[in-house]
């Protein structure tokens, strides 16, 4: 009987983290679709060019989060360094002149035999398993500033340098709002915490802000958005434009008008003003509420485990794709300021699907394992 329960655990999925995230695949798959036919027919004459390889991209993080699921998260534990040099390995060839691939200013790609690959999201994960080994093992002098606190704001750091180099300021905004997560989830001392934010991160915040004309009028775009109509404040204009016209119940799927050479990357980091001009206020709150379930679920599993690390790993995948969902949703609506950032499961792009939907994968296994 009990060798059934284990076989039963072993085969079993947590229906209340997958469906959400199938869910979500298929309206990004669709969307992506809807929000790209009229570039893609334009730039490479096939109006399906971005959806096919979306919907490869779709079903290679399927196969990776049912291969994820079956793996062991513990093994991630005995491979943490690994897994960090690898990432940092990978950051550091994206720099490398005639490795990297550009892309509207940015080196953020590495590409080889026709496979471009994002190591940023690659890196992400490393980032939280390695907190998540770092903290479990030092719990008994967690409280100590030289062992608890420091150790891991320098492997942030050099993590941080390596993707400012590309450059990409929303993913170290990322990293270091999760890594403080983390951190605090794994009891690092709270005065270690604020105390350092208010004296380092933030100025460093403001210094990266103000040594910027770029990245200073973004700033003051998003603040008022309507005084830059046709540089930085263009692309959230049109994204809210999106928004209005879609109304209550929205134009109906194809139907956008935005999309249509007007607002920039419909198809990445805009497709939610896309859902919400052809599906309305109604599939904005239905991909909202998708969203807040992964985020109970995956909290939840991470409340409940019993082996710390599993806890921490949860935790930080869960607070990853939230804090991602969350700030493309406010760039969107123009309640933050524009960051190159996708959003989980629905933007166009390989590795940020792929990455995410492996990560499912571990969350599962986590669960699973709390079952046995």
């Amino acid at each position: 009987m009990r060798r059934r329960h284990h076989k039963s655990n072993y085969l079993s999925y947590d229906v209340a983290i997958l469906l959400p995230v199938l869910f979500l695949t298929g309206i990004g798959v669709a969307m992506v679709y809807s929000a790209s036919s009229a570039i893609a027919l334009h730039d490479y004459g096939n109006e399906y060019y971005f959806f096919t390889k979306q919907l490869k991209f779709a079903g290679l993080g399927l196969f990776g989060m049912l291969v994820c699921r079956y793996i062991p998260y513990r093994l991630y534990r005995s491979m943490t360094y690994v897994m960090v040099a690898g990432a940092l390995a990978l950051l550091g060839i994206v720099l490398i002149k005639g490795m990297g691939h550009e892309a509207k200013g940015a080196i953020r790609w590495i590409q080889f035999s026709g496979i471009r690959f994002q190591p940023v999201e690659f890196a992400r994960f490393a980032l939280i398993v390695f907190m998540g080994y770092s903290l479990t093992k030092k719990q008994d002098d967690i409280e100590s500033f030289s062992v608890g606190f420091m150790p891991h704001v320098l492997i942030l750091l050099v993590f941080s340098v390596l993707i400012l180099f590309q450059p990409d300021y929303g993913s170290v905004a990322i990293f270091w709002m999760l890594a403080w997560l983390i951190m605090f989830a794994g009891r690092v001392r709270f005065s270690h915490l604020s105390l350092s934010a208010l004296v380092f991160v933030l100025p460093a915040a403001v210094v990266l802000i103000f040594s910027s004309d770029y990245r200073l009028k973004r700033c003051l775009s998003f603040l008022d958005p309507w005084k830059y109509p046709k540089d930085e404040g263009y692309q959230v204009i049109h994204s809210l434009m999106g928004f209005g016209s879609g109304g209550i119940w929205g134009k109906g799927f194809g139907q956008g008008y935005q999309k249509l050479f007007y607002l920039p990357d419909p198809h990445t980091d805009f497709i939610f003003s896309v859902i919400g001009e052809e599906g309305g206020l109604r599939w904005i709150l239905i991909v909202m509420s998708l969203y807040l379930v992964i985020l109970w679920r995956g909290l939840g599993i991470a409340q409940s485990k019993r082996d710390f690390f599993g806890s921490l790993l949860a935790l930080g995948i869960t607070i990853s794709i939230a804090l991602q969902a969350v700030i493309n949703m406010g760039v969107n609506l123009s309640l933050l300021p524009t960051k190159g950032l996708t959003l989980p499961f629905l933007s166009y792009g390989g590795s940020s699907l792929v990455i995410n939907l492996a990560l499912i994968g571990v969350l599962m296994n986590i669960w699973a394992s709390q079952k046995q």
